[in-house]
């Protein structure tokens, strides 16, 4: 049989890596980087391999599991079709809309079809129990931005092709190579800024492999981010180093939060987040005279207490030192199909609803997944009742895991489209698999809009679908229609993801109907299998805006009293607990890739990591099972000596926790960690309703 070789992105992280892969009839030989992939330029992660792994699994599910007395029994599409419909149209009308909820793990946003047709599935029910891993992720940035911008994807970009100073707070974009910043071979791209001169400072409570790469790292107390990025403005505006230039013309409020900042005293600053007020000063001093400088923070700066409040002061450093739309500085994308742009855009709201129980807040119609258990096992009306989970894993992502998997178990019906029976579809009474990726094509609607580079690529299926196979789009198109039906309401049918892609690309930014000379359209993008490169990040301020007056809001009222909040309880007794953060490997994104034996091989990597002199102070030694404890539960886990931790921190990565006996997923259980969300506290959030998953305070004894 003749050797051919396919040309795809990999989706299983936010680098989407161009992928050259030889295939011979259905086997897979190799797969490798795509030199002439515009982005990636070659450069793939030990992830990629994976998708041979997941294609070839023999855990993975192919036909609808039912459960019954007797255990799980294989069902045809039209009945467990009609099952899931018939169930969740019976229980919304017994107990209303609201007691059927959804909830989105985050491998949606790598998959167009889900972003196409992902809603689609409880349409016809206008159930307001929406629940997505946005809560647990990038919510701070998404509020923020809309509250600033006008638009919850209006996200400023680090420009690091080009940039000379690139400041970075509680990211390891080595391990993740970008997050919410689409930057693959992030190695080469910091090599490139040093060797032009430029510098990368890391703010972070571990070493990571990105500070191995830094100029500079400094250990930062957990949660207290903000009191050094306070530390930088109030320098900044005390020695008159601000210089937004044309920004200023457009940005209301920057005095406004200068006098806010102002009255901060540097001292308790300082000794709030551990890091010297002089290397507070020096770092602002550096920012503002580099000639083009970025600030950048992610995971760590996000999952904590005051997440949002930490986006608001890095969005003001980029801004009142002018690098807010600057070349080299923090640009917008322009990607081929601009989500923000498009008819259907949606930009956000907050507030509109709240959760039954303790009354937290919607953004963009998402209630946080923190209260999901809750409303589940709280009598009363708008109780949770049914559930239909998309390719999430929240027993292992959410915070209180051990309470959600009490509370799923309570519901009398759960639906999960998914691939693998796991700690969380386990729960389920219907599982519908849909194909794995190399069996559909494939587009980044989502990441192309975050991306240090404009470039667009759409992925042909490697694999014909098979037969009696449904690709995700379908099933959610199926459940949706048979809820319509059952209810008597119109639902009409929706274009393919393929079409609904292909109008993007003809009204979008580089089409034809905007007169620009690429005339993009998806034949187009088929006839260049390793995509097109659409050129650098360029300024597009004010016009760019969503806001309808083309202005910046730098003083969103929430955001004040946030920081009037943190001065309250800045310099408040740090207490003799360890803080727990999270920890990313290269090797692993959440709990997706655990069932692939060539990813987990190797030394474990779930150990619990904490400084030697902690361990001693507890008379623990490298290598002992110990007991970690917090206010909601505890584990046991290996702990490993390590001196890339700060004193009085531990880190224990997320994902793991694969024991339970009842799942499908032979490589995982028997790599099973422990799951650090079975010690994050649901009820830790930030103004957003984003988790707290960084800085929870927990004690570490002997096992």
């Amino acid at each position: 049989m003749e050797e051919r070789i396919h040309y795809r992105a990999c989706n299983l992280c936010e680098a989407i890596c161009g992928l050259e892969i030889r295939v011979r009839g259905d086997e897979i030989l190799s797969i490798r980087g795509d030199e002439a992939d515009p982005l990636s330029r070659g450069y793939i992660c030990p992830k990629a391999v994976a998708l041979k792994d997941i294609q070839q699994d023999p855990d993975r599910l192919r036909r609808p599991l039912r459960r019954t007395a007797n255990g799980w029994e294989e069902i045809g599409w039209d009945a467990a079709l009609d099952l899931a419909a018939e169930r969740l149209v019976a229980i919304a009308q017994k107990y209303g809309s609201n007691s059927v909820a959804a909830y989105y793990g985050n491998p949606n946003v790598h998959n167009y079809g889900s972003m196409t047709h992902g809603s689609r599935a409880l349409a016809p029910l206008k159930t307001r129990s929406r629940y997505s891993a946005t809560s647990v992720d990038q919510l701070p940035h998404q509020l923020l931005t809309y509250w600033m911008y006008g638009h919850q994807l209006l996200v400023p970009i680090a420009d690091i092709d080009r940039t000379d100073y690139f400041l970075v707070l509680g990211a390891n974009p080595l391990a993740s190579n970008g997050s919410l910043m689409t930057a693959p071979d992030f190695r080469g791209r910091i090599k490139a800024l040093q060797q032009r001169g430029g510098r990368m400072v890391l703010l972070d409570p571990r070493r990571t492999e990105t500070a191995e790469v830094a100029d500079e790292h400094h250990f930062i107390r957990p949660g207290t981010d903000a009191a050094f990025l306070l530390g930088l403005l109030k320098t900044i505006f005390d020695e008159n180093l601000a210089r937004p230039g044309l920004l200023a013309e457009f940005a209301d409020g920057i005095d406004t939060a200068a006098q806010a900042i102002r009255a901060f005293d540097l001292g308790a600053l300082s000794a709030h987040c551990g890091i010297a007020a002089d290397v507070i000063r020096r770092i602002a001093r550096e920012f503002t005279a580099a000639p083009r400088a970025a600030a950048y923070g992610r995971m760590g700066v996000s999952v904590q207490r005051r997440g949002t409040l930490c986006q608001w002061l890095i969005q003001l450093l980029n801004i009142v030192s002018g690098n807010l739309d600057r070349e080299g500085g923090m640009l917008l994308p322009m990607p081929a199909v601009d989500m923000i742009e498009s008819p259907a855009s949606r930009p956000g709201h907050f507030g509109a609803w709240k959760t039954r129980v303790r009354g937290l807040p919607e953004f963009a119609g998402e209630l946080p997944v923190a209260a999901l258990a809750e409303e589940i096992t709280t009598p009363g009306e708008g109780q949770i009742r049914a559930l239909f989970t998309s390719a999430g894993n929240p027993v292992l992502s959410t915070p209180n895991g051990a309470q959600l998997d009490r509370a799923l178990k309570e519901l009398e019906f759960m639906v999960s489209v998914d691939i693998y029976l796991n700690e969380t579809t386990r729960h389920a009474h219907l599982i519908l698999p849909p194909t794995p990726t190399l069996e559909h094509d494939h587009y980044d609607l989502v990441l192309h809009g975050f991306a240090v580079r404009n470039t667009a690529r759409y992925s042909e299926p490697l694999f014909p679908k098979p037969e009696g196979a449904l690709h995700d789009w379908e099933i959610f198109e199926g459940v949706g229609a048979r809820i319509a039906q059952r209810l008597g309401v119109k639902h009409s049918p929706s274009p393919r993801p393929e079409q609904i892609l292909d109008l993007g690309l003809r009204t979008g930014p580089y089409s034809g109907m905007r007169k620009h000379p690429l005339d993009l359209s998806l034949a187009k993008l088929k006839a260049q299998p390793s995509g097109i490169d659409l050129g650098p990040l360029q300024p597009s301020l004010p016009q760019r805006l969503y806001h309808p007056d083309k202005r910046i809001r730098c003083t969103p009222p929430e955001l004040l009293q946030e920081l009037h909040s943190f001065g309250e309880e800045l310099g408040s007794a740090q207490g003799d607990s360890l803080s727990l953060i999270g920890r990313r490997h290269l090797r692993s994104n959440n709990s997706w890739l655990h069932n692939s034996q060539r990813l987990v091989k190797g030394p474990a990597r779930h150990q619990l990591l904490m400084h030697p002199q902690d361990l001693a102070q507890r008379g623990l030694a490298d290598g002992v099972r110990v007991r970690v404890r917090s206010r909601v539960g505890e584990v046991v886990v290996e702990v490993a000596s390590s001196e890339d931790m700060m004193r009085g921190v531990v880190s224990l990565p997320h994902g793991w926790g694969h024991h339970y006996q009842d799942t499908r997923l032979s490589v995982a259980r028997e790599h099973p960690g422990a799951s650090n969300n079975d010690l994050t506290d649901e009820t830790c959030l930030d103004v957003s309703g984003n988790a707290a998953l960084n800085g929870v305070a927990v004690t570490v004894e002997a096992a």
